[in-house]
């Protein structure tokens, strides 16, 4: 997960957990902006939910773009 890793050495971080009313979430910052929102599909697991976390955070750093699913849900 080379892209989290990446994110996480320069000063970003990962956050995955419940934002109301969403049972759980995948985030990721840099310092100064969103890169990802991911919500975690029905029977997804933990492992592929950070696959598609990298995935994304990889999208943002190549297109330089956002990728949200939480403010659609």
């Amino acid at each position: 997960m080379k892209n989290i890793e990446a994110l996480i050495a320069d000063g970003g971080d990962i956050t995955i957990g419940a934002v109301y009313p969403i049972r759980c979430s995948a985030t990721a910052a840099c310092s100064h902006n969103t890169v990802a929102m991911l919500v975690r599909r029905d029977n997804e697991s933990l492992n592929a939910l950070l696959k598609r976390l990298d995935k994304a955070i990889g999208k943002f750093y190549i297109d330089d773009e956002i990728v949200d699913e939480v403010s659609d849900y």
